[in-house]
């Protein structure tokens, strides 16, 4: 009995599978009007002569839906033959996107979508598309956007015309920055750390004024990174948002807990048995340097740049540095273990952040590239180069797993900074007074290109000139720039001559050595100089017109820590002027250096002193008074520009000889809820002397000095540059200026 009821059952699922097993011997495509049906049968995933299963139908189904092609759709197998109807959607033969003027952004919208022209209409990737537009825009700040659709169908075609409307509204403009918490930092200086800004009406043109969930995150990076760079280990930026107010702008919201400052103490360093603990020396020296200071997060990242720098440069190429922290009440033990690893390529780089500025300006300043063997230094020496580009406020960098274990991905996370500035400048003094003005753009159509023009204005002169400069020109690393200055300065009832110079240069700019640059170039200059019976003997003499074509070069070393916010280090320049074809010739020498020092690891105080040194001699005559040197404002602050040194009658002929020594120092906030107020001290000590052309005049050789404060005030219209100035000592015809301001903001 029980055999027979086995072989009944048997029976039973042999007859099922005998059912639903049977082959495909043809197939029956009905309602397909502009697919074959090759296609569709090459679509469900099924051929002839395979076994049909329910699982298998139920696949050709699905497979057919996933092409998109398909509205409805039919299936049944009956007597080995397949019969598949079909309804197809529509295909989108035009795809309009309405309400944006910029075509720009209308591309990168179309580019963005699931659906486009020639490709099947289906309701749920609209719905997806205008999700998506939606998300898109809020990004970019147009949070008040209205978006709909609509739709015309040829049916005897079968295509549709598919339009999306957007009303875009206004932008969400950032009103008010606000940060919550424990006010450790100013609001100010928050303000300059991460990347959005408040909304003013001079700054139009920036994009980081409006609310930008980009931005927000990369602002929530930058405030944990600055906190942590300043003794904050636990910090937490607990959360951001934003506020509408009643006027339908936002108020962007960060709520810091900085937790309690932490403090470096004991660190150790362990190595494989193969490396040479000598050398590394110098990184274990630096480790009781380090003890007692604040935590930095800035500080343990260098000090582990320093470990691969070291194993790089004896050969130890490919090593895997771990860091581990003990906590122990407000002081971290770290211990550095160093591993050997594997060879690693660069599989891909992402480049991050930049809104404005295109993405081949950051790649051709990139040493290494996609499919290189990682290279520590060279790849810091490109993100040195991004930086020195001046349209980043900071530059940062991610190592990601690749899709195999020998590659790395390389997320090269940058924050652009307002890059166009409007200056205004005033000085008043004993004389008279000066006014400029300017209008600079270091990354014009986000390309890294350079332009700036600037004009002057006082009592007896007027000065305008136009800069241009491409970074990396024709892919060369090279910077290509050219200028074209004119000037007219009338002393003709003072000091009985007049000149009006026209000029013109092209020079370009590389790096010669690792961070020694040399910049070359060419000066070509019109003058016209005209006397009246005021002049001098001497000047009348120089009375014409000249055209000198000459050639400068400058050799520059940089080996400050940053190029912005300088802390550490020191620059130094040597430049030279030669002439080629003149019809007065002259040559000159200068020399510039400048040394920058932390003044205190618990504030922001930095020092800085200078030095620089210029002097010009006539090969065949005299140096002609519009070439003589005068000793810059900038570097003899509380004097009037031009208006010190030798005078021959009432006129400041210039010097052939100019040195200048300056020191400055910032300081602490010393004014209680000025948070917006920075303020600096400085001392500029200066001498020009030598008169080629007449031994009798006075060349008043005497070492004049000034002391003063320089104050930088936060305005709502933009920075507001004060300095106070007085003379200590000076000639008896020089002439003072003890104030002098400068208003200027940047967008």
């Amino acid at each position: 009995m029980r055999n027979l009821i086995l072989k009944i059952v048997i029976l039973f699922f042999f007859l099922i599978n005998s059912v639903y097993a049977e082959k495909i011997k043809k197939f029956e495509i009905s309602g397909n009007k502009r697919i074959s049906d090759e296609t569709i049968i090459i679509f469900s995933g099924v051929d002839l002569n395979d076994e049909i299963t329910k699982s298998k139908l139920d696949q050709a189904i699905k497979n057919l839906y996933q092409t998109n092609f398909f509205k409805n759709i039919i299936l049944e197998f009956d007597n080995q033959i397949l019969y598949l109807n079909v309804e197809e959607n529509p295909i989108i033969e035009n795809l309009q996107i309405e309400g944006i003027k910029k075509q720009s952004l209308v591309e990168f919208l179309k580019d963005k979508m699931q659906l486009s022209e020639m490709k099947s209409f289906d309701q749920q990737l609209l719905s997806s598309d205008l999700d998506l537009i939606n998300n898109i825009l809020k990004t970019n700040g147009y949070y008040f956007t209205k978006i709909s659709s609509s739709k015309s169908l040829n049916e005897e075609l079968n295509t549709i015309d598919l339009k999306i409307n957007i009303e875009l509204g206004e932008k969400a403009k950032i009103k008010k920055i606000i940060f919550l918490g424990e006010k450790i930092f100013k609001d100010k200086r928050l303000k300059e750390v991460i990347a959005s800004g408040e909304h003013k009406f001079w700054k139009f043109i920036s994009r980081n004024v409006y609310i930008n969930e980009e931005l927000i995150n990369l602002d929530k990076r930058l405030l944990t990174t600055y906190f942590k760079n300043n003794g904050y280990y636990n910090v937490k930026i607990e959360n951001s948002f934003v506020e509408f107010d009643k006027n339908s702008n936002f108020n962007l919201i960060f709520n810091i807990t900085p937790g309690k400052k932490y403090y470096f103490n004991d660190f150790k360093l362990k190595l494989p048995s193969n490396y040479d603990p000598d050398l590394f020396k110098s990184i274990v020296k630096k480790f009781p340097k380090f003890k007692g200071k604040k935590y930095s997060l800035l500080k343990v990242t260098e000090l582990l740049d320093d470990i691969d720098k070291i194993a790089l440069t004896k050969q130890y190429e490919f090593i895997n540095a771990s860091l581990t922290e003990r906590i122990k009440d407000d002081k971290i033990d770290f211990e550095i273990n160093i591993s050997e690893s594997e060879k690693f390529y660069i599989e891909k780089i992402n480049i991050n952040g930049n809104f404005n500025t295109l993405e081949e300006v950051v790649r051709n300043n990139l040493i290494v590239d996609e499919g290189d063997p990682f290279n520590e230094i060279l790849f810091n020496r490109s993100i040195n180069d991004i930086q020195s580009l001046g349209i980043f406020k900071k530059v940062e960098t991610n190592i990601q797993k690749g899709s195999k274990d020998s590659f790395k991905i390389i997320d090269l996370n940058v924050e652009e900074r307002p890059t166009g500035e409007i200056s205004l400048t005033a000085g008043f003094g004993t004389a008279g007074e000066t006014i400029g003005a300017g209008i600079r753009e270091n990354n014009f159509l986000g390309k890294g290109v350079n332009l700036d023009t600037n004009f002057e204005i006082t009592a007896d002169s007027l000065k305008g000139k136009f800069v241009y400069a491409k970074p990396n020109f024709n892919y060369s690393d090279n910077t290509l720039f050219t200028s074209l200055e004119s000037s007219t300065s009338d002393f003709l009832s003072q000091s009985g001559y007049k000149t009006s110079k026209l000029g013109f240069s092209l020079g370009t700019r590389f790096e010669q050595f690792q961070n020694v640059f040399l910049r070359p170039e060419l000066d070509f200059l019109v003058e016209d100089l005209e006397t009246s019976s005021k002049a001098s003997n001497t000047i009348k003499k120089q009375e014409g017109s000249y055209t000198d074509l000459y050639f400068n070069y400058s050799i520059n070393q940089d080996l400050r820590d940053k190029k912005f916010r300088t802390e550490d280090g020191y620059i130094t320049t040597f430049a030279q002027e030669l002439p080629i074809i003149s019809d007065n010739s002259e040559f000159s020498n200068a020399f510039d250096i400048s040394k920058y020092k932390k003044l205190s690891t618990r504030s922001d105080m930095v020092g800085k002193v200078s030095f620089f040194a210029k002097t010009i001699t006539g090969l065949s005559d005299d140096v002609r008074v519009s070439k003589r040197l005068h000793i810059p404002s900038y570097k003899l602050r509380g004097f009037e520009k031009g208006k010190v040194g030798p005078v021959d009658n009432n006129d400041f002929v210039g010097g052939n000889h100019i040195t200048t020594l300056n020191m400055s120092a910032t300081l602490p906030n010393i004014f209680e809820g000025l948070d917006n107020l920075d303020v600096g001290v400085f001392f500029d000590a200066a001498n020009i002397w030598g008169i080629d052309y007449d031994s009798s005049l006075d060349d008043k050789s005497t070492i004049r000095s000034s002391t003063g404060v320089a104050l930088n005030l936060m305005t709502p219209i933009g920075p507001l540059s004060f300095s106070f100035a007085n003379a200590l000592t000076k000639a008896s015809s020089d002439k003072t200026e003890s104030f002098r301001f400068n208003l200027g903001t940047q967008f």
